[in-house]
C-alpha cells in the first residue's frame, strides 16, 4: 500500500532561484537608495507636471510619460524582490514586515503621481485625440488609450489618494493573513505531519486510501481555520463592493473585464459556452470511473492516474521533456527556457514556510522574470513546469515594449502558458508508445484541461454568487458560502462524481479569490484560444512560430484581438469558444477509443 511516506525526492529539493540578479538580500543598501530615489523622483514629477496636460506639446508630454514610467519600474523592481522572497518565507516574520514597509512607502510615492492619471482622463476627447495622434507618443498609445477606459470610474484626487492609502492596511494585509494561515497549516495524513501543497499532491496518488486521507486531512486542516479564512473572504468582499460602488462599477467583475480589455458580452459568451457543455466533463469522469473499475469517482479520486499508466518524473527528467518540447517548436524560445534553468530563475522546491501554487513574476522590463512552482514529480508538475515556463517566456520576448506596454491583460497572458503545456504534452505522446500510458497521458492532459476550463468556470460562477450575495445578504458565514460553492460545484460534474461533505469548505484555500478577485476566467479564455492557437500551428507548420512570436512580443502594446491577430486567430468569431470545445471533445473521444482498445 502506498502512504504518506512515499512523498519521494525528485531532484528539485535544492532548486532554489537566485534573486541576486535584483537585489543580494533584505539589507542590500541598494533597496533603500532605490526606493529614496523614487520617492525623490516622484516629488520632482508632481512639481513639473501638476499643470494643464492640454499646454504641453506632444514631445513634453513623452518626457512625461517616459519619467513615470522609469518611476513606476524602479518601484517595481524592489517590491518584486520583497514579495519573491516572502513568497518562499511565508512563515518568516521579517519577509512580511519587510513586504509590508515596502507597500506603505509605495504608497507615500503613488501620492504624488496620482494626479497625472486624473488629468490625463480630465482632457475633452479632442484635446486627448490630437495627443494620441501624434507620432511622438507613438510608443505609448494603446496604454494611453487604455488609461481613458476608467474616465467614468475615477475619483476626485483627494478621495483617490485615500483609496490607496486605504488599501495597505485594508485587503493586501487580510489577503498576506490569508497566504500565512494556509503556510502554517500542517495536515495529518497516515500519521505525518505534511504542508498544503504536500497533501495536495497526494490527491494524485494512485493509492485509493492514501487519496482519501490526504482528502480528509486537507478538510481536517481548513475546518480547524475556517473561521479566520471565513473571515478573510468576508473582509475582502466587503472592501471589493465597498470600491466598486464609490468607482460606480455595474457589477462585480465590471473592473475585472476592463483590465481584461474584454467586453461583458464577449465574457458571458464564454461562460455561456462552457456551462452548456459541462455534460462533456461528466461524460469523461464516467469514462474514468469504468477504467478505475469504480461505480462512480469520489471528489478524491478525480486525479487519480490511470492503472498501468503511474509515472513519477525527476527533476532532471522534467527539465529534458520541457526544454525539448520549447527547443523543437522554435530554438529562440528553448535557448529562453535554458536560461530559467542554468541561470536559477525558478524555484521548485517544496519546503516549509514556501506559499502553494504556482506563478511567473515578470519582475521589470530591466531584469527577467522568475517562475515559481512547488514540484512532487507528478506528470501534471511537469505539465505546471512548462505552463509557467510559458509565462516566462511571453514575458521575456515582451520586456522590449518597456514597463507600460510589456503586461498584457489576462485573456492573453494565459496563452503562452497554456500553449508551453500543449507543446510539452505532445512531446510526451510522441515519445510513450506505452499505449496504456497514452492513455494515462491523454486523461492527464484532458483533466487538465477540464480543470482549466470547466473548473475555472465553475468557481467564476461560485464568486459570482459570492459577491453578489453578500451584497444582498451581508457578511456571509462559511456554511452560507459552502452551500453557494457546492450549489456552484457540482452542476459541472453531473452524477459523475459525488462530492462529499468534506468537499463543502474546499472553497477557503483557493487563493484567488482573496487576492485576485474575477480572475479565474482568463484560464479558461487561455484555454481555448490556445486550442486555437494549436490548430493553427498543425495547419502551417513552421510558418506559424515567426507569426506566435511577434504575438508574444506584442505584449500589451495592443489589444487583445490585434495581439492574437498577429497568429490568424479572431476573437470576434461567435464560433470561437465552440471550436475550442469540440477539440476537447475529440480528445475525450480518443480516449474512449484507447480505453475501448
Amino acid at each position: 500500500m502506498n502512504t504518506a511516506t512515499d512523498l519521494v525526492t525528485t531532484g528539485a529539493e535544492n532548486v532554489h532561484w537566485n534573486l541576486a540578479d535584483l537585489y543580494q538580500d533584505l539589507n542590500d543598501t541598494a533597496l533603500e537608495n532605490d526606493l529614496r530615489w523614487a520617492a525623490e523622483q516622484a516629488q520632482a514629477f508632481e512639481a513639473r507636471y501638476r499643470t494643464e496636460l492640454a499646454a504641453l506639446s506632444a514631445t513634453e508630454l513623452l518626457a512625461a510619460v517616459q519619467t513615470l514610467e522609469a518611476i513606476q519600474s524602479r518601484l517595481a523592481r524592489v517590491g518584486a524582490f520583497l514579495y519573491l522572497n516572502y513568497a518562499t518565507h511565508t512563515d518568516a516574520p521579517r519577509y512580511g514586515a519587510a513586504l509590508q514597509r515596502y507597500e506603505e512607502r509605495a504608497t507615500a510615492v503613488q501620492q504624488h503621481l496620482i494626479f497625472f492619471d486624473l488629468a490625463w482622463n480630465a482632457l475633452d476627447e479632442a484635446a486627448a485625440e490630437r495627443f494620441l495622434a501624434d507620432p511622438a507618443l507613438k510608443q505609448y498609445r494603446h496604454h494611453l488609450r487604455s488609461a481613458r477606459r476608467y474616465r467614468p470610474h475615477l475619483l476626485s484626487e483627494p478621495e483617490e489618494k485615500i483609496l490607496a492609502e486605504k488599501q495597505v492596511t485594508g485587503r493586501s494585509l487580510w489577503e498576506r493573513l490569508f497566504d500565512e494561515t494556509l503556510a502554517e497549516l500542517r495536515f495529518d495524513v497516515q500519521g505525518r505531519s505534511l504542508t498544503e501543497q504536500e497533501t495536495l499532491a497526494l490527491l494524485s496518488n494512485p493509492d485509493r486510501d492514501t487519496r482519501r486521507a490526504a482528502a480528509d486531512a486537507l478538510t481536517a486542516g481548513l475546518q480547524s481555520r475556517l473561521r479566520t479564512l471565513t473571515s478573510c473572504f468576508n473582509a475582502m468582499l466587503a472592501d471589493k463592493s465597498l470600491d466598486d460602488r464609490l468607482r460606480k462599477y455595474p457589477h462585480w467583475l465590471a473592473d475585472r473585464n476592463l483590465a481584461n480589455e474584454a467586453s461583458d458580452s464577449m465574457v458571458d459568451a464564454l461562460i455561456d459556452a462552457v456551462v452548456a457543455r459541462y455534460p462533456l466533463m461528466a461524460r469523461y469522469y464516467r469514462l474514468k470511473a469504468r477504467l478505475l473499475g469504480l461505480e462512480r469517482l469520489e471528489d478524491y479520486d478525480r486525479y487519480a492516474p490511470i492503472p498501468g499508466a503511474e509515472r513519477r518524473y525527476s527533476w532532471d527528467e522534467c527539465r529534458r521533456i520541457v526544454l525539448g518540447a520549447f527547443t523543437d517548436f522554435s530554438p529562440r524560445i528553448g535557448a529562453i527556457v535554458q536560461e530559467f534553468f542554468d541561470k536559477q530563475w525558478i524555484d521548485a522546491a517544496m519546503v516549509p514556510g514556501k506559499r502553494g501554487g504556482a506563478f511567473a513574476h515578470p519582475v521589470t522590463p530591466d531584469a527577467h522574470p522568475y517562475v515559481f512552482v512547488n514540484f512532487s514529480g507528478t506528470v501534471r508538475d511537469v505539465m505546471t513546469v512548462a505552463h509557467e515556463l510559458g509565462h516566462g517566456v511571453h514575458q521575456y520576448l515582451a520586456r522590449e515594449q518597456g514597463f507600460f506596454n510589456a503586461n498584457t491583460p489576462l485573456t492573453t497572458a494565459e496563452t503562452a502558458s497554456v500553449f508551453g503545456e500543449m507543446l510539452t504534452f505532445e512531446r510526451l505522446m510522441r515519445d510513450e508508445q506505452d499505449p496504456r500510458r497514452r492513455l494515462g497521458l491523454l486523461c492527464g492532459k484532458l483533466e487538465d484541461a477540464f480543470a482549466t476550463v470547466f473548473r475555472q468556470v465553475a468557481m467564476n460562477r461560485f464568486e459570482d454568487v459570492m459577491h453578489t450575495t453578500r451584497r444582498t445578504e451581508g457578511e456571509l458565514s462559511s456554511e452560507r458560502l459552502s452551500e453557494l460553492w457546492m450549489q456552484t460545484q457540482q452542476p459541472q460534474f453531473e452524477d459523475a462524481v459525488h462530492l462529499r461533505d468534506g468537499y463543502r469548505i474546499w472553497w477557503s484555500y483557493i487563493p484567488h479569490f482573496i487576492g485576485s478577485p474575477g480572475y479565474v476566467y482568463a484560464y479558461a479564455f487561455g484555454e481555448l484560444l490556445t486550442l486555437a492557437l494549436i490548430q493553427r500551428y498543425h495547419e502551417m507548420g513552421d510558418a506559424f512560430v515567426d507569426r506566435y512570436l511577434e504575438m508574444l512580443r506584442l505584449g500589451g502594446a495592443a489589444s487583445p484581438e490585434e495581439v492574437v491577430a498577429r497568429a490568424g486567430v479572431d476573437l470576434r468569431d461567435p464560433g470561437f469558444w465552440s471550436r475550442g470545445l469540440d477539440y476537447l471533445e475529440g480528445m475525450v473521444l480518443e480516449a474512449e477509443r484507447l480505453a475501448s482498445a
